[in-house]
């Protein structure tokens, strides 16, 4: 399967957190998705209280989740990436008898958990379920993406067959289902997604599937798009949801400068949202009013440059220095992270 080579072949690279850091701010970036999703749009809500703090977070276009996850990995100066929470699930799936995907998920941590982020397929308003998809040209998204995951795993699930499956971008998809080259496409994104905003879609030839099958409650999470969520969409559509989450990686102070600066970095993140979630949820993309930070992904651990941020006398490098507080225990276990997190809740 391609995403397990191009996971074996990410693991290879890791080799690029040994570089050095040069003597000024570390660079710092966030994988996010494309230029109209909602992933970018979180990725400057953050990189904006980074301005307010002096601190340059440089947002980082992708294909998405599955890129965002290889490049917290492996990619130098990329210390967050926001990542589905079922391409997780898949990863922790092949984990235990893989040893390429052992590899290529050795080391990367939870920052956050976000926001669920819906699962849109947009279709001709002939076809009415996803069973339809059944013998039509439906875009799945890139292949390095977790709309492409999600939408092939869906298919999968509910054994639709014949479908052509187009893996191109939902930016590109849009004007081909127009222009009838195409008969639907997914997308997962927070809505409300830029795609679908304005007039540019006719509500007379196109709607949102409903998703309420069976098969996909079992895995995904049910939500609803109401009524009036886009122009197009005069009524509410029941659909189901993924869960998008902030990663990063577990640096080893220890280890050399570059480890050391971005380790800092995370922390002095860590800190700056968590202080300032009220003003995410007050001016930021309306997704951060959803945000359930103790919704952790099962199986996988929070950072210790998270919780070191997270601690109560914790300042990050736009204010004076506090004291260095206890990171926390770093066997993994996120009962810590948890408290953490409580106690600065309840301000």
């Amino acid at each position: 399967m391609r995403m397990l080579k191009l996971l074996g072949c990410a693991a290879l690279a890791a080799a690029l957190f040994g570089l050095p850091a040069s003597a000024a701010e570390v660079e710092k970036n966030i994988m996010t998705g494309g230029a109209k999703g909602t992933y970018i749009k979180i990725g400057r809500d953050i990189a904006g209280l980074g301005k307010e703090c002096g601190q340059t977070l440089n947002v980082v276009e992708s294909a998405g989740s599955l890129e965002n996850f290889i490049g917290v990995r492996n990619r130098k100066n990329t210390q967050f990436g926001i990542v589905q929470n079922d391409v997780l699930e898949y990863l922790k799936t092949f984990e235990a008898n893989d040893a390429e995907i052992q590899k290529a998920v050795k080391g990367v941590r939870i920052m956050f958990p976000l926001y669920n982020e819906e699962v849109h397929v947009l279709a001709r308003n002939s076809i009415t379920s996803l069973d339809d998809l059944a013998g039509k040209k439906v875009a799945v998204g890139v292949k390095d993406s977790g709309t492409y995951l999600t939408s092939t795993l869906m298919m999968d699930i509910l054994r639709i067959k014949g479908a052509e499956k187009i893996t191109i971008n939902p930016d590109e998809a849009l004007p081909k289902l127009q222009s009838g080259e195409i008969d639907a496409f997914f997308y997962v994104a927070g809505a409300p997604a830029a795609l679908f905003q304005g007039d540019a879609i006719d509500g007379s030839k196109f709607h949102l599937l409903p998703i309420t099958e069976a098969p996909l409650l079992a895995t995904y999470i049910p939500t609803r798009i109401e009524a009036g969520t886009y122009a197009f969409q005069k009524n509410p559509v029941d659909v189901v949801s993924v869960k998008a989450v902030l990663m990063t990686y577990d640096y080893d102070k220890k280890r050399n400068a570059y480890h050391r600066d971005s380790c800092k970095a995370v922390a002095d993140f860590s800190s700056l949202i968590i202080n300032n979630l009220d003003k995410l949820q007050q001016n930021g993309h309306p997704k951060w009013k959803t945000v359930d930070l103790t919704a952790l992904p099962p199986g996988w651990k929070v950072g210790v440059c998270v919780k070191e941020g997270l601690a109560a006398n914790y300042k990050p490098a736009c204010v004076a220095q506090a004291v260095p507080t206890d990171a926390g225990d770093q066997t993994g276990e996120n009962d810590d992270y948890l408290k953490l997190l409580k106690d600065r809740l309840k301000k």
